[in-house]
């Protein structure tokens, strides 16, 4: 394949802008090579502005679980474009949302949109410092929840990619505030609730990693943060942007049947367009301004481009066997990669829950960023660029999850599963 006008433009961006990407993991720095641009896109698949197709597995990074351009979708954007694209004012289709939202996720009985996960992280975690009148809160290495300040401390996704989880200019005052646990470790949770006492103000975690890799919740662990939250009067945050409407309907919460105090979601809710949202307990939501004096705030919040794309893939997840196809189609995917693993003789260590997997170059199992920073980043770098030449596009990072769509087919499966067979040999190959 020829990237010769990708190429040019990463040049050309590199002059403008930092990095020449809007987001760093698009750099590909960790697994070599240059960022593909892409041109557009259908379906599952995608191409670039050389022309080169793909069976993109990144999905812009969880929100097109009904597949690319979906017609239903393009449809309810389209009208919604024709009458006004922001209004900064209240509009039905917000209400709407907000009204399916509160319907589908368990713990949630008020809810507020925003504009982008960073927005309903940050915004949760000040809602439940108010509610319990604490400061510190508790966060697990490499969980990634936005870029605000306080939250930019032994992160995942992008952070863990480039292995700088701290970030340069966030004030040690922000910082003290955030302790760090190890994720499936309850134990180090005590620990630190132990040597804070009285002072925790919430635990944030995403219910599912999805930014170091796909790493599931060990049993017990979720219904033992849920019951120490509620002996210390700690206010439970469960970060589903990622999770929700991607596991279940009602997110890893339904899936699980853990009921947290609050919910930040994003992306599916967005239908592809940016968004964020955050909801949870009514007395918690009723101390947000105007109703209390906890501050929050944005113009293009409840955006009706973005609120039409929301209502419409909502509408889609809703049809009869949606998710049963997709947990087949994510079965098939993830049998086959880890069949074409062992048949070049290929260490690795295969996760999925639902539509979100992940490969571990790793022969040990993945449980924690401990454990996924002994990874074999190489070995992911040359996987990825043996299947990016193939027409397989993934997650240019080790440390993120590839997702599955409705609009992935029979033959996508099979022409990954070949990719992958020459990939891994590549891999094992080059091991030598």
């Amino acid at each position: 394949m020829k990237h010769d006008r990708s190429s040019l433009l990463f040049d050309k961006a590199r002059t403008i802008i930092p990095g020449g990407v809007n987001s760093p993991v698009r750099a590909f720095s960790s697994v070599g090579g240059r960022p593909l641009f892409i041109d557009r896109a259908s379906g599952s698949k995608i191409v670039d502005v050389d022309g080169n197709e793909y069976i993109d597995y990144v999905g812009s990074w969880g929100p097109m679980i009904a597949g690319h351009c979906h017609p239903q979708v393009v449809a309810a954007v389209t009208a919604a474009m024709a009458k006004g694209s922001s209004f900064g004012a209240p509009t039905d289709l917000e209400l709407q949302l907000a009204e399916m939202v509160v319907a589908a996720v368990p713990a949630i009985e008020m809810v507020r949109m925003v504009s982008s996960g960073t927005e309903a992280t940050m915004s949760a975690i000040r809602l439940a410092r108010a509610y319990t009148g604490r400061d510190a809160i508790i966060k697990f290495a490499g969980c990634y929840h936005g870029h605000a300040d306080s939250l930019l401390v032994k992160a995942g996704s992008g952070a863990a990619t480039f292995g700088v989880p701290d970030s340069p200019g966030v004030p040690a005052d922000f910082a003290r505030h955030t302790l760090i646990a190890e994720y499936n470790d309850l134990a180090s949770v005590q620990s630190l609730v132990d040597e804070n006492r009285e002072k925790v103000a919430c635990i944030i975690i995403e219910p599912i990693a999805g930014n170091m890799g796909t790493v599931p919740p060990r049993n017990g662990f979720l219904e033992g943060l849920r019951a120490l939250c509620d002996r210390e009067g700690i206010v439970l945050i469960f970060d589903e942007v990622m999770t929700g409407f991607r596991v279940a309907y009602g997110g890893a919460q339904e899936l699980y049947g853990i009921t947290p105090d609050l919910t930040t979601l994003g992306k599916i809710i967005g239908g592809g367009l940016p968004v964020g949202a955050f909801g949870g307990k009514r007395a918690i939501m009723e101390l947000l301004s105007p109703m209390g004096g906890v501050y929050q705030a944005g113009t293009l919040s409840g955006n009706p481009l973005a609120m039409s794309a929301g209502i419409a893939t909502l509408k889609i997840l809703q049809q009869e066997g949606f998710y049963q196809r997709l947990e087949e189609t994510s079965g098939r995917l993830a049998d086959a990669i880890a069949s074409a693993a062992l048949e070049a003789g290929c260490p690795i260590h295969a996760t999925r829950v639902g539509s979100m997997l992940c490969v571990f170059f790793s022969s040990a199992e993945v449980t924690s960023w401990t454990t996924a920073a002994r990874c074999d980043t190489a070995a992911y770098g040359t996987y990825f660029r043996a299947m990016l030449e193939q027409g397989i596009y993934l997650a240019p990072s080790q440390f993120e999850t590839a997702f599955v769509s409705f609009s992935h087919t029979d033959e996508d499966i099979e022409r990954t599963a070949a990719a992958a067979r020459k990939a891994f040999k590549k891999c094992v190959a080059a091991a030598n």
